[in-house]
């Protein structure tokens, strides 16, 4: 059985916190080092994350603001003042229920390599339509500040 190393957990923690890095077109980025190694398994794994709504106390506010426009129109006198009242807590409970939170799906590929220096790695990273990693291929990881990349060997 396999025990977590803390090289592992570090390099989860490195790749999981930028989950979209990408390379910016002529822009020179510092790497920390390249090792070379050999694709000990691939698997393709779907993250679900949960994304909280960041508009829902605009919302419930605009909610309620109609709703005392609406409930405003009712009645007459101490009467029209409490369907404004009425208006307004109906159109915040209405509101804040609306929209929400949303469940955002990320597909990223997990790579456990054998490293030349004889470290055992494992890398979650975006799919690359371009390349499919298969066991037993060459790569090369390239360590860069904060996040960690695979590539095909050259």
């Amino acid at each position: 059985m396999l025990k977590p190393k803390p090289v592992f957990l570090m390099l989860l923690m490195l790749v999981l916190s930028p989950l979209v890095q990408s390379y910016e077109r002529n822009q020179a980025v510092p790497v920390e080092k390249v090792v070379y190694g050999q694709v000990q398994s691939v698997n393709l794994v779907t993250k679900e994350e949960l994304v909280a709504d960041q508009y829902h106390g605009w919302r419930t506010f605009g909610g309620a603001l109609i709703g005392g426009v609406v409930g405003h129109q009712f009645g007459g006198g101490s009467g029209q003042d409490v369907a404004t009242v009425l208006g307004s807590l109906l159109g915040a409970a209405i509101a804040s229920e609306q929209g929400g939170d949303r469940i955002v799906q990320y597909r990223l590929v997990e790579l456990l390599i054998k490293q030349d220096d004889g470290q055992q790695v494992m890398v979650l990273q975006d799919p690359d339509p371009r390349v499919s990693f298969q066991t037993g291929d060459e790569v090369r990881v390239v360590y860069f500040p904060g996040y960690v990349r695979v590539d095909p060997a050259m």
